[in-house]
């Protein structure tokens, strides 16, 4: 009976010693590298610059050109709002100006008109005075001839300020015949970037207002990662500071980056933030970028949400350790 006790009690031991001995392994396998002094790591996500394709002018929407995950070229038509009412506030506003041209040749006519009606009356005067010199007309008359002459001058100067009113006019019809063909312009939207579609808001036939948002455009060559750092780090981070990320999905590569903002001031952490240390109170906001030319070659990587981990060099004296040295 003793013998038949025993034996049950060996099985769970050995289980015992493989499972400790083999959790050691694995977990000395897994485990990342610990980071030497004069590095700092973070958790974060990565991020890409959005941007979003807005309509300028409002109305209603005639057409999109493309669908949400479609690739797109900077410049490129993606939608454009209907302008049938635009395109006649343009026609009219150019016959504005032709209008406004017409009263300018008008003026100048009437101008020159004045002017030989001001010579002659010049003429006259001159002749009559030395008609009154020699009594052969009253002083009633000769007044009367300068009264002419003084009604002409006037005339000549209402003629000329209807010129200048006549010039204001057609540069009012220009601009506003420019500023109407410039929303005609607006009425088409582009894509001020090379990117991705990432959302489609809105469908053909709806009414949009100034500023409506169209659909976004995400930039797969400005992707980065906000991490938060402790105080005692973060001050002796600085723009440029050398980096690397890793990102959960391709533990294998190395992406090199550097530090593009630190936050001027510190805040609380966010509660959403992951940390694989104690949470500090106060950290500081920072934003690594990843290298551009390495997203050009990884299109797997412009993508919004992946989960990571920042590395940061916060002495630039000291060596990269060998499996963070550089891109695989």
């Amino acid at each position: 009976m003793t013998e038949m006790h025993k034996k049950p009690w060996k099985i769970p031991a050995v289980l015992l010693i493989i499972i400790i001995v083999g959790g050691g392994y694995i977990l000395q396998v897994t485990q990342e590298p610990e980071l030497p002094a004069g590095f700092a790591s973070s958790n974060g996500r990565l991020e890409a610059v959005e941007v979003d394709i807005t309509t300028k002018i409002g109305g209603r929407l005639k057409n999109i050109t493309v669908k949400e995950g479609d690739k797109v070229e900077a410049n490129q038509v993606l939608a454009s709002i209907d302008t049938k009412e635009l395109s006649a506030q343009v026609r009219r506003a150019e016959a504005e100006v032709r209008s406004a041209q017409q009263q300018r040749f008008y003026a100048l006519a009437v101008i020159a008109q004045r002017k030989s009606e001001l010579m002659l009356a010049r003429k006259d005067l001159t002749r009559s005075k030395g008609l009154y010199e020699n009594d052969s007309i009253s002083l009633e008359q000769l007044q009367r001839v300068e009264t002419l002459v003084q009604t002409a001058n006037a005339t000549l100067a209402a003629s000329r300020a209807q010129l200048s009113n006549a010039d204001a006019a057609i540069e009012a019809a220009i601009a506003n015949t420019e500023f109407l063909k410039a929303q005609l312009d607006e009425s088409v939207l582009r894509s001020p970037i090379s990117g991705r579609v990432l959302y489609r808001l809105v469908e053909p036939g709806e009414v949009l207002p100034n500023g409506g948002k169209v659909l976004t455009v995400l930039n797969p060559l400005d992707v980065y990662m906000t991490i938060f750092l402790p105080i005692q780090q973060a001050t002796k981070v600085s723009v440029g500071t050398d980096a690397r990320v890793i990102i959960d999905s391709l533990e294998n590569l190395v992406i090199p980056a550097n530090v593009s903002f630190v936050a001027p001031r510190a805040q609380f952490t966010p509660k959403e933030v992951e940390t694989r240390t104690e949470r500090e109170k106060l950290t500081f906001r920072i934003k690594v970028k990843l290298d551009t030319e390495l997203l050009r070659t990884h299109a797997e990587l412009g993508k919004t949400g992946i989960p990571g981990v920042a590395i940061l060099r916060l002495d630039s004296n000291i060596d990269w350790p060998e499996h963070l040295q550089q891109a695989n």
